[in-house]
């Protein structure tokens, strides 16, 4: 009878030892488990920084119904605020003569002398008027659709820095409002789209209360041209299209002045701003923009064609010769 109580307890042992190894097997398996889940969350952050670190060295070109909804809001958005500061009246003049009168003590105050040269020669201010309402905006857009259609790669980055400019604007519109020449206290400046009849500013005639008359510093009519002359310069082929993307922006200098619309130290304003958003660029995509590949990556590597090996297609071969 002891034997089959030894075989018995042996059995009873190996169903113990086999529990036991069970529940250490499920003891372990959780921790497997979370080993396993820990290196799955280390794998995608991994490939999640892989992807964004590749977007900042050759960002995507964005959707078109994209880009127009977000260009549409973001100038509703900047029209919207920058119409919504407090006009204050009586600081934008006090800045206008505190300005007025440093360019005076620097001897650069030659706004006014421009003014009334330009505004006795008729057909040119009138120009020079429908220069300041209309081109600002047409070489703007231009330029954009530009950069999108022939340079994708950049465009992105490009516009990056002309949102971050115009966003660093808004800030000066609100902390430093300014009158502009034409509308100083005693200035002797003279309004060209008033004397003239034609319409080149939103601050004067019908369009004068709904748009902010203080709105002067930074200008960004300046910041804008530069950024399109930039790229212009930077980006075009031909000789002459570079030289045209240089003389833009000067251009645009002798109109704000001419029509008394901004002072020079607005113009030094809206640069700042442009260096500003050129170096927020750099930092966000790690090179400076017109240095990023004009096609991204993606793309590129899409329209490689696809090789394939010799030896796959000796079988072909020696079949066809059989």
């Amino acid at each position: 009878m002891g034997e089959p109580t030894e075989i018995q307890r042996g059995d009873a042992g190996r169903a113990d030892a086999a529990s036991g190894g069970g529940s250490d097997a499920a003891k372990a398996g959780p921790g497997r488990l979370s080993e396993g889940t820990s290196r799955a969350a280390q794998s995608r952050t991994a490939a999640l920084r892989s992807h964004i670190s590749a977007q900042r060295r050759s960002p995507a070109r964005p959707r078109i119904w994209f880009e127009l909804a977000l260009i549409g809001i973001s100038y509703w958005i900047y029209s919207l605020v920058r119409n919504a500061v407090p006009e204050q009246e009586a600081i934008a003049q006090k800045h206008a003569r505190w300005i007025w009168d440093l360019e005076q003590h620097l001897g650069i105050a030659v706004e006014r002398s421009v003014n009334h040269a330009v505004d006795g020669v008729g057909w040119l201010i009138t120009g020079m008027n429908y220069y300041y309402a209309t081109l600002h905006f047409v070489i703007t857009i231009g330029v954009l659709v530009w950069l999108y259609r022939r340079h994708p790669g950049r465009y992105v980055a490009a516009r990056s820095v002309l949102f971050v400019t115009t966003g660093i604007a808004l800030v000066g519109f609100y902390f430093f409002p300014l009158a502009p020449p034409r509308l100083m206290t005693d200035g002797g400046f003279i309004d060209t789209v008033k004397t003239h009849g034609t319409w080149g500013s939103m601050a004067s005639g019908p369009a004068a209360h709904v748009s902010n008359q203080y709105a002067a510093m930074p200008s960004m009519h300046i910041g804008w041209s530069m950024w399109c002359g930039l790229a212009i310069f930077f980006l075009a082929r031909r000789t002459w299209v570079k030289v045209l993307g240089l003389l833009y922006p000067a251009a645009t200098l002798v109109v704000i002045v001419s029509t008394a619309n901004h002072f020079w130290m607005d113009a030094v304003g809206g640069l700042l701003c442009l260096a500003l958003g050129f170096l927020a660029a750099r930092w966000l995509y790690h090179e400076w923009v017109y240095k990023l590949p004009r096609v991204p990556a993606r793309e590129t590597a899409a329209e490689q064609p696809i090789t394939v090996p010799e030896q796959w297609s000796e079988p072909a071969v020696s079949s066809a010769r059989r």
